[in-house]
Formats: C-alpha cells, structure tokens, sequence
C-alpha cells in the first residue's frame, strides 16, 4: 500500500501540466481527450470560448476542474490561465461561416468570421498565448496547430471575410497570412517550439493512415493533401513526448486510407525529413495598420 501511495504520487509530480486552448473545438478537442487518456503524463487544462462550450465537455465526463473559459484576445486572461504549465498547445483559430451574403458576381456565398477576425484570433490571441507562455519560463513548450497554405499569398482560403473598400485597399480576411505571423512569433521568442501545418482536415478515424511530413506545401510521399483531425492531434501529443519534434516546423499530410502502412513509430516518422524545415523567407505575413502598432 505505501508503494502504490508513493507510486501514485510520483506520477502525479512528474505529469506535465498543458494547457490546450480551443478545447472545444474539432482537432483541439481531441488533443485535449488524448492527453487526458494518458493521466501518468499528462495533466492536461483545457480552454474554450464559452460556458456552453465548457459545459459540453463536462457534460461527456471531462472534469470540471480540466476545463476554463477564457478570452485569447486578453492578455491578462491568457496568462491567469496559464500558472504552472509547461506547455502550451495552441488549437484556437478564426472560424469562418456564410454570411447569408452571396456574391453578385459569382453566385457563391460570402464568407465572414463572426467571432473574430484573423487578426484578433490567430495573430493577437496567439500572440497572447506565447507571450503568457513565456511569462511561465524559457523551457515552456508551445505548440501550434496551424494550416498548410503559408507560402501561397493567393490562397483561397486567404479570401474569406475579405473586404474591399472604396479607397481600392481591403480589410479582414488573409487568415494564413495572420497565422503566419504568429508562428514567425513564436520561432523568434526563444522558446523550444513545435508548429504543424496540416492539410485538408477530415472528420475520419485516426491510426489507419501512414501519415507524411513535408515542408513548404510540397510532400514527395503522396499527392494526397488530407488528413484526420484524430491523426493530427496524435502528432502533437506525440511532439510533446519526443524531444527531437521541438524546433521543427513541417506540414503534415496523409496517404489515402490502404495505401501503406498505418504510423505507429513517431520518431522514424521525424527521421524522414531528415532535419528540414519550413522556410519563412516564402509567402507573405499580413501587416497591421501603423495605428495598431
């Protein structure tokens, strides 16, 4: 009995406390469910946008005391969240939805981002997040799940909630370009860092697919530019668990379900990029207004 005492309490000293924000989304909840399957590493505190959001998760069995509501776009709120972590998975990013506008000339429906623009969301509320990291000390480990698309500023995706405006310049929109920048952040903070860039998200199972790393939107291993949410948030646990996944920043794509081998070893699936990775000389960050800082 005092073995199995003292054995308990060892694992509780020695799991690491992360934070997961956008825990209540798609690919960050289930990082956040992943990391709570694994209590002896892990002490995982997830953060939503909302109380529904939060009660939605208890409401599955996830603990009270495991999940907070908190604003990304508040500094003091983001570092009150983060006391005593260790590291820092960052899953919040602007969610785009029809407007009930459609296009004129195209026939298609506008776009916008009714909580929050680009900018608030995945460049000044993931700045937030890094900076509050960083108050918690230069060891702390931040983890972004970000989005392929970086090095193309003409991507669609960089269109939605796009506005133009008489004077011919354009405001809102330009989601990777914000996304970008915040990962750019983050490499020149100092601290031990690890970004994703993952391809078309699926809502499919994960651990069927033998899973592809690359860089700089190009992959030799497969035409194929999807992946499931579930195989996405295993890499980042795994990232937290293998040392040699920190300084990296790489995107991260699938084979179609069949072809090949599903990945079991993390580490061999590392050792593929044979140390390369991302070049932040390509694509375009966006820039805020003089006004804005």
């Amino acid at each position: 009995l005092v073995f199995f005492l003292f054995s308990a309490t060892s694992a509780l000293a020695l799991s690491r406390r992360v934070l997961v924000s956008g825990a209540g989304g798609q690919t960050g909840q289930h990082v956040f469910r992943k990391l709570l399957a694994r209590p002896d590493e892990f002490s995982p505190i997830g953060v939503v946008r909302t109380e529904e959001s939060r009660q939605n998760l208890i409401e599955t069995g996830v603990p009270e005391s495991a999940v907070l509501v908190w604003d990304v776009t508040d500094p003091k709120s983001c570092s009150a969240a983060m006391k005593d972590v260790d590291a820092v998975v960052i899953c919040t990013s602007a969610k785009p939805a029809p407007t009930g506008v459609t296009d004129e000339e195209t026939g298609r429906p506008v776009f916008g981002f009714p909580n929050g623009q680009p900018e608030l969301v995945d460049w000044l509320g993931q700045k937030n997040q890094i900076d509050a990291a960083r108050e918690m000390g230069s060891d702390t480990h931040v983890l972004i799940c970000s989005s392929m698309g970086g090095t193309n500023p003409n991507h669609p995706l960089n269109n939605l909630g796009r506005e133009s405006l008489d004077d011919g310049t354009t405001r809102g929109g330009d989601i990777l370009k914000w996304k970008r920048k915040a990962e750019m952040y983050l490499i020149e903070s100092g601290l031990p860092y690890t970004i994703v860039h993952p391809g078309g998200l699926l809502n499919e199972d994960g651990g069927k697919r033998e899973l592809c790393l690359g860089v700089d939107d190009k992959n030799t291993l497969t035409d194929n530019n999807t992946i499931p949410r579930e195989d996405v948030a295993e890499v980042l646990v795994q990232a937290l668990l293998i040392n040699e996944y920190r300084g990296g920043s790489f995107d991260l794509v699938s084979k179609q379900e069949g072809d090949g081998a599903a990945t079991k070893d993390f580490k061999t699936l590392l050792a593929a990029l044979d140390g390369k990775n991302c070049d932040y000389s390509l694509g375009e960050v966006a820039m805020q207004a003089e006004s804005e800082g």
